[in-house]
């Protein structure tokens, strides 16, 4: 059976990378694929709707990680990496296209890591608290 907060933990990294890929690939992917211009991809609608499903998915399994493992740390470096992101979106036009770019790959980084962390803990801690590592009733 699919444990939620595993689910959840591998949602929020895969968005993250998503992030990442599209900040790092996409200009490249638009030379050499002229065609993908039409996706419009690059516009700040696609930053607004990805932050609108990163920032729900990532509070919510960083806090379930939080409630099992007690790792309060990682809690708030996800939530650094989410106020990067939402800096990275509301400020362009201030931070222009590199300041996004770098608030976006920053953010996205340390989101991807908290969530990271959480999914490594149940794997590997002997004494968590997930129902995985709890007796059969």
């Amino acid at each position: 059976m699919i444990k939620i907060s595993y689910f959840s933990d591998k949602a929020a990294i895969a968005l993250s990378l998503l992030c990442t890929l599209h900040c790092l690939a996409l200009p490249l992917l638009l030379v050499l694929l002229p065609s993908m211009a039409s996706l419009n991809l690059d516009t700040e609608a696609f930053h607004f709707w990805m932050f609108l499903v990163v920032f729900p998915t990532s509070i919510y399994a960083l806090s379930l990680g939080c409630k099992k493992h007690k790792r309060v740390h990682l809690l708030a470096v996800g939530a650094c990496g989410l106020v990067f992101l939402l800096l990275a979106v509301s400020l362009e036009p201030i931070l222009g296209l590199a300041g996004e770019k770098l608030f976006t790959l920053v953010g996205a980084t340390l989101i991807a890591y908290g969530h990271f962390r959480n999914y490594r803990l149940c794997q590997h801690d002997e004494n968590c608290a997930c129902s995985e590592h709890e007796a059969p009733e």
